[in-house]
């Protein structure tokens, strides 16, 4: 059996944008997401196909893309990493917006799910005092 790798940020924000278009009850296509991330359909094409082989998305040629159970469990994890990070950023340490956005940007790919918890616990904390 074939170890799964560690997905690279840029897998993680293939997973995300798709995860977001799925969201908007839209189907999915792969010049949707070359769109949405002004790349060219062939590197849409080979990171789906990366994703496809690692089990998080399910595409047949020219059809929709659809995440997997675990493809949604992925994009869902980097979103919230986002949506905490942002939280942080603007509400606790008072960032400007374009620069929270872009620096939780970064952090989304870095933060492990046990760190997302114990931020979304002080951030609460901080709320009430």
């Amino acid at each position: 059996m074939k170890e799964a790798k560690k997905l690279t940020p840029s897998m993680e924000d293939y997973l995300k944008e798709i995860y977001m278009l799925q969201m908007q009850s839209q189907e999915v296509r792969v010049t949707d997401i070359a769109a949405l991330l002004s790349i060219s359909k062939a590197s849409v094409n080979k990171a789906v196909n990366i994703l496809k082989d690692e089990g998080y998305i399910i595409h047949e040629h020219y059809g929709p893309v659809l995440l997997t159970q675990k493809g949604q469990e992925a994009a869902k994890g980097v979103c919230d990493n986002y949506k905490v990070c942002m939280r942080f950023l603007t509400d606790i340490l008072e960032v400007e917006e374009t620069q929270a956005a872009q620096e939780a940007h970064l952090m989304e790919h870095a933060l492990s799910k046990g760190t997302r918890k114990k931020l979304k616990k002080f951030i609460k904390k901080q709320k009430k005092s």
